[in-house]
């Protein structure tokens, strides 16, 4: 069975390069385009890994983060930030729960150390 990722961005075009990316590793994509939709969506998928947006109308994506770790079936799901500001809001994501920060923009050869280390397991 493939592992799980929930991909959490509020652009369709970045959230479907994305999907390509985390696709030509065989792994099953699941997608949010809010905070919101990402608490849901995790609680119904229960993902191995979120690539979580940071800046996200609605519900951004340090809350959405926050919410996902206080729910006992996600607590240990690990959680990735993307953000064209990840120097500045890395502190942030680490105290809201993420496990590491990726800045944007994303591609094939800043993704894929994360996917191996995440799910190898």
């Amino acid at each position: 069975m493939a592992k799980k990722v929930l991909i959490v961005e509020d652009y369709a075009d970045v959230r479907a390069m994305m999907k390509f990316l985390v696709r030509r590793y065989g792994y099953e994509v699941f997608e949010a385009a809010d905070g919101y939709e990402a608490v849901a969506q995790a609680r119904i998928c229960q993902p191995d890994l979120i690539l979580m947006d940071l800046a996200m109308p609605m519900l951004d994506g340090l809350t959405a983060t926050a919410i996902i770790k206080t729910i006992e079936e996600l607590e240990n799901v690990p959680i990735i930030a993307l953000s064209a500001y990840g120097d500045t809001n890395y502190k942030r994501a680490i105290d809201a729960g993420c496990d590491a920060v990726i800045n944007k923009p994303l591609d094939f050869s800043t993704l894929e150390p994360f996917l191996k280390k995440y799910l190898a397991h």
